[in-house]
C-alpha cells in the first residue's frame, strides 16, 4: 500500500446543495407519478421490446393511426400512439439517470478506495508506533478487520 495517502477527490457537498439535489429527485418522482416498480418475477414474465423491436413497434403505431378496419373494436389506436410518445419522452431521462448512476458509482468507488488506503496507512502507523494513546480498545476493533476465520469444513452429501 505504501504509506502515501491517496486523495484523488477533494470536494465538499454543502448542506444546501445536498438538500437541493435530494429535492430535485423528489420533484422528478412527483412529476412522474406513473413510474412503476416491478418485481423480478414481473420483469421476467413480461414480453420485452428490445432495440430490434422498436422499429417494428413504431411502424405498427403508424399503421394503427391510419384507422385500419382490421383492428378489433377494443384496440385503442390513440392510446397506442400515446404510449409510444411516453416511451420516447422517457428514454432521455433513462440515459441521463444511467450516466448519473455511473458517475455516482465511479465517484464512490474512488472515494472509498482513498478512504480504505488512508485507513490502512493509519492502522499500520498506529500499530507500528505501539503508542495508541489509550486507544487500545479502538485498535482492537480496527484489528478485527484482519482476523482470519478458520475455514469451515464442508461435509460432502451422503450418497
Amino acid at each position: 500500500m505504501g504509506g502515501v495517502m491517496q486523495n484523488r477527490i477533494t470536494a465538499q457537498l454543502l448542506e444546501a446543495d445536498r438538500k437541493a439535489v435530494l429535492d430535485a429527485f423528489t420533484t422528478i418522482l412527483t412529476k412522474l407519478p406513473f413510474l412503476v416498480d416491478l418485481t423480478p418475477d414481473d420483469r421476467r414474465e413480461l414480453p420485452k421490446m428490445g432495440d430490434k423491436s422498436v422499429a417494428f413497434v413504431r411502424k405498427s403505431v403508424e399503421m394503427a393511426q391510419e384507422g385500419a378496419d382490421y383492428l378489433p373494436g377494443a384496440f385503442d389506436a390513440a392510446e397506442f400512439k400515446s404510449d409510444m410518445a411516453l416511451y420516447d419522452a422517457l428514454i432521455p431521462f433513462l440515459q441521463k439517470a444511467t450516466k448519473l448512476q455511473e458517475l455516482l458509482d465511479d465517484t464512490l468507488v474512488l472515494i472509498g478506495s482513498d478512504l480504505y488506503v488512508a485507513a490502512l496507512d493509519h492502522y499500520a502507523a498506529a500499530k507500528r508506533s505501539g503508542d495508541t494513546g489509550g486507544l487500545d480498545g479502538l485498535m482492537g476493533e480496527l484489528g478485527k478487520r484482519f482476523t482470519r476465520r478458520a475455514p469451515t469444513a464442508v461435509i460432502p452429501p451422503a450418497r
